[in-house]
């Protein structure tokens, strides 16, 4: 296993600002603005102790310090963040207006990037003092903001994904037959925070026909013998995400089930080959859809082939047709195709890829053949 890197420093969240206000500038916004969430942590460092109404913002903006407007009474948690130095603290204090207090760090007739969680409370009450801005969500914006990942965010995404695949050698070790299937999803939970997850986001296990509902939440089924079950699970290690999913089958699998498997798995290792610097995230989705359409499941293949991730376990960039976005060395993403055929079973296979110098590296090295588990 992977040890414990080294924390980000403040000079690294500069570096971070610095970039998020010359990405601004490249798409003819006048800045960014950054409520409480993934990507204010990725930014400064700043997690606000609580789900607050109270505004906190971090203002980007090219040629202008970072500031972060915070609440007076939790701007001593603000200053501890390790991004603070980087950065100007500006407090207000309850009974006063925050968009007062706001409003000057910003263009009167500008175009901003929001991060994509910001209430709409606080976005109405920017525009209510600044009737001359507008407004774009940072997907939308800035999609690609925290798709390239440095060599720090790299480790740790290794690491994460180091920590997924013990954990599914070690759920294979389990019973499956007999047991329900939120079981086997604690299990996972507990054998994901076993390998240094601080965050569970999901522990997917679709038995038999819930396998074909890709995402089935664990439920009280119970497995039986002669199911296929789709395992999808994931969470934070170290603050960046992990996700894999396999497929593993319940004593011996018929020959259908195996050719299904194949399929996907064919598919699978398909769209990974394809993975190279220059090509766009739709080509990665193409080159998967069209195996599995070969071979006469193309309407069974319900949903994208991938989604980036990072700080969050789904982000930009999104393997799917229509994103003509270029792979860039450093860029993360799940590679997933799947079949689903309802009322009986479904198959998933996903691992997270990084895009190298020259192809893709997968972060995820556990079998991808067929599994019997008992």
């Amino acid at each position: 296993m992977t040890g414990t890197p080294a924390p980000f420093t403040a000079d690294d969240y500069q570096a971070r600002m610095e970039r998020a206000a010359r990405a601004a500038a490249d798409a003819g916004l006048a800045g960014v603005l950054v409520a409480p969430g993934p990507d204010l942590v990725w930014l400064t460092g700043y997690a606000p102790p609580a789900a607050t109404e109270r505004l906190t913002l971090l203002v980007l903006a090219p040629g202008q310090d970072p500031v972060l407007v915070v609440p007076t009474l939790e701007a001593p948690d603000a200053e501890k963040a390790a991004g603070a130095p980087a950065l100007t603290l500006r407090d207000w204090t309850d009974g006063k207006d925050p968009y007062a207090t706001t409003a000057p760090l910003l263009d009167a007739s500008g175009r901003f990037g929001v991060s994509d969680n910001a209430w709409a409370l606080h976005l109405l009450g920017l525009q209510k003092a600044l009737p001359g801005t507008s407004y774009v969500s940072l997907t939308e914006g800035l999609p690609m903001l925290r798709a390239v990942k440095d060599a720090a965010e790299l480790e740790r995404l290794t690491a994460a994904g180091e920590a997924a695949d013990a954990t599914y050698e070690e759920i294979l070790k389990v019973s499956f037959a007999g047991r329900r299937e939120s079981e086997v999803a604690g299990d996972l939970a507990g054998l994901l925070r076993r390998f240094g997850h601080s965050q569970v986001d999901f522990t997917v296990v679709g038995s038999g026909p819930n396998g074909a509902n890709p995402h089935h939440e664990a439920g009280e089924r119970v497995i039986e013998n002669g199911d296929m079950v789709v395992l999808d699970f994931g969470g934070l290690k170290h603050g960046y995400g992990s996700d894999t999913s396999r497929t593993v089958h319940v004593g011996e699998p018929t020959a259908k089930e195996r050719r299904v498997h194949d399929i996907v798995r064919e598919a699978q290792e398909a769209a990974f080959r394809a993975v190279r610097p220059g090509i766009a995230c739709q080509d990665v989705d193409r080159v998967a859809r069209a195996h599995i359409t070969e071979a006469g499941y193309g309407d069974r293949f319900i949903h994208r082939t991938g989604h980036g991730i990072g700080v969050t376990t789904h982000e930009p960039p999104y393997m799917i047709e229509g994103e003509e976005q270029p792979l860039v060395p450093g860029m993360c993403f799940s590679v997933e195709p799947g079949i689903y055929l309802p009322g009986r079973f479904g198959v998933r296979i996903e691992d997270i890829v990084t895009v190298t110098e020259d192809g893709g590296r997968r972060l995820n090295n556990t079998s991808r053949e067929m599994t019997v588990v008992h």
